[in-house]
């Protein structure tokens, strides 16, 4: 049941994006400052995992929506174009006029761009919605494949993709790198704070072959503490601690005749103690 309630506040699981992300909530979206300090700040990491050269470079924004990530681009230094399947979303990164060039399109079915057009890629949250089944006749592997291949196409040769999603299962991660690999790409996944419940976040790095000026090597994910880590790992350490039995802990023996002279204590008759007293009994066959 548990399980369940958490499936069913995924947004994926509620609705379409194009249909969740409506007037409402792409507001509320582009409004939260909680929201926009957690994508600005995944936005600057793949950023970094890009290893974009030291020039203003063209960058696409998969998945681009309210502009957050974008605004990350911009004050990097670079130029992009991003594309998003909310037209809602697109009309606020419209109304806070973003530097970028924004258009509707849906990333399953991959927009076509001139072959090398891009210096790299990245998206935010938005490859998991491809997972899922939101039309009869859809199959996700089959709109992964068509994301990847456009994808690769539209980049110049080396340039990376560094896409940040939220995998529900280990099969949406396998099948989602199986997806990238057909399509001719080389890379892996890189997740940040793995050990964090809150903090974790799964970056898919991929490069679109090999040029001179672009190493192959995916860099490691983050491994320093986060306040929310620590606290986790000290709240599991005292309940470890507090069921670990210690040398000075009471034994199952010791625990009876404790409770026989408790109930003897109280009026209540039980049997003379014996060398037979809570000694454990062979199975009976």
């Amino acid at each position: 049941q548990d399980r369940a309630k958490a499936a069913m506040s995924r947004p994926e699981h509620q609705n379409p994006p194009d249909i969740f992300y409506n007037e409402a909530e792409a507001k509320k979206y582009a409004s939260s400052s909680r929201m926009i300090e957690i994508q600005t700040k995944m936005a600057e990491r793949a950023l970094e995992l890009c290893l974009l050269p030291d020039r203003p470079c063209l960058l696409l924004d998969i998945g681009c929506g309210s502009g957050i990530s974008g605004e990350a681009i911009t004050e990097a230094g670079h130029f992009w174009i991003g594309y998003d399947i909310s037209p809602s979303m697109l009309g606020i990164a419209v109304q806070r006029e973003v530097d970028g060039d924004v258009f509707l399109s849906d990333a399953g079915q991959g927009p076509k761009f001139r072959p090398g057009t891009f210096d790299g890629a990245i998206s935010i949250s938005a490859l998991q919605w491809l997972c899922n089944c939101d039309k009869k006749g859809q199959e996700p592997f089959k709109r992964l494949r068509c994301f990847f291949d456009r994808l690769y196409l539209a980049l110049r040769k080396g340039a990376r993709a560094v896409l940040q999603f939220y995998p529900e299962t280990a099969g949406q991660v396998e099948m989602i790198t199986a997806a990238a690999l057909r399509a001719g790409f080389g890379g892996g996944l890189v997740v940040d704070f793995p050990h964090s419940a809150k903090a974790k976040k799964h970056f898919l790095v991929v490069y679109a072959g090999l040029s001179g000026d672009m190493p192959k090597e995916i860099p490691a994910g983050l491994q320093g503490e986060v306040d929310e880590h620590r606290q986790t790992v000290a709240v599991a350490q005292r309940e470890r601690q507090h069921k670990k039995k210690g040398k000075n802990s009471k034994t199952y023996k010791d625990k009876v005749y404790e409770k026989k002279e408790h109930q003897r204590k109280r009026g209540i008759g039980v049997r003379k103690d014996t060398k037979y007293t809570a000694r454990a009994r062979k199975p009976r066959f």
